[in-house]
């Protein structure tokens, strides 16, 4: 493997990028502003520590992946994609949006890949939830729902709406294949009068279809958990279960007697999945999309998807309304 993958940012998530790149063979160096820290994982991985300039200027650095605040995505995303290598940038893919509009502009004028760090994408479970949607398994969708909820870490830069929700929507576009037309947001702000803590996302699908996304970094217990009823069957993809028990299908039965519905119960279906890591085949991902140069799977129009319901719910939160997107 070529050693030729730059990580700025070794904190709190991006030591996880150092250490699955590395263990890939791809790790050529590591930046944070925190030089201690970026020294000490230059030695523990054996590979230079760099700074931002120097990975720019680098020749021998093709692709860098940025574990950076949400507030420096754009500007930094922007300046590598300028020295002509592909970036990966973590969620969201920026905080408004001129900023994504100038980030994927940057890509297309240079040429180079710009992809965005919505891991669960690439969780095997929900290529599998996909799957069974795209087959037609579950029938026609008629709910989604998806529970992130933990106790901390609570984030100044950004609100746990846009901290916590960037994962939940990408996979409910991905299902529905289409934006919502509005969404609406209800939240609670416990620490701050302006940063939401806790709240409900709703989206509104043309076609009839209703989704909801809840996110709190003040509950009692982790829960990371994905709903999608279908008319056929209904598919649970728990994220805090053990791997045989993740993805659970039920193929729950509605029939309608003179008018009234009928409810029959089946019982639950574990469904085997080859298990991998999720971060380790995001990692491959990007390492194929910079030595490949294959369009990402999670690219800049993708991420601007996201934020575009994203930016919706925040604006939803501030006027107390639904937002229609087609306004945006």
């Amino acid at each position: 493997m070529k050693k030729n993958i730059a990580v700025v940012g070794c904190g709190h998530w991006g030591k996880n990028l150092v250490r699955n790149f590395s263990e890939l063979g791809a790790l050529a160096a590591v930046c944070d502003p925190n030089d201690k820290l970026s020294k000490s994982y230059a030695a523990q991985y054996n590979v230079d520590n760099l700074s931002f300039a120097e990975i720019l200027a680098n020749t021998s650095i093709e692709g860098v992946v940025l574990a950076v605040p949400a507030s420096l995505h754009a500007s930094m995303a922007i300046e590598v994609m300028n020295a002509g290598k592909p970036v990966y940038v973590e969620k969201p893919l920026a905080m408004n949006r001129t900023e994504a509009d100038e980030m994927i502009t940057a890509s297309r004028e240079n040429g180079v890949h710009l992809m965005v760090g919505h891991l669960l994408q690439y969780h095997p479970i929900f290529i599998a939830v996909l799957k069974l949607v795209e087959s037609g398994e579950l029938g026609s969708l008629s709910y989604i729902y998806s529970n992130r909820l933990s106790f901390g870490k609570v984030r100044l830069e950004e609100d746990v709406i846009w901290s916590f929700a960037p994962h939940d929507i990408s996979m409910i576009l991905s299902l529905t294949g289409c934006e919502p037309e509005t969404v609406r947001t209800e939240s609670t702000c416990i620490f701050r009068p302006d940063n939401a803590d806790s709240a409900l996302v709703y989206l509104n699908f043309k076609s009839g279809l209703k989704a909801h996304i809840s996110v709190s970094w003040v509950h009692p217990y982790k829960e990371q958990k994905l709903v999608v009823v279908g008319k056929n069957s209904m598919v649970v993809f728990d994220d805090m279960k053990p791997w045989h028990e993740k993805l659970a299908l039920y193929r729950h039965e509605v029939k309608t007697t003179d008018s009234l519905p009928s409810l029959e119960r089946s019982e639950v279906e574990y469904l085997e999945v080859p298990k991998s890591e999720p971060l380790r085949n995001e990692c491959q991902h990007f390492i194929n999309v910079v030595s490949k140069n294959i369009t990402p799977l999670t690219d800049g129009d993708e991420g601007l998807r996201v934020l575009k319901v994203l930016s919706a719910a925040s604006i939803s939160e501030t006027k107390n309304e639904a937002v229609s997107l087609s306004k945006l």
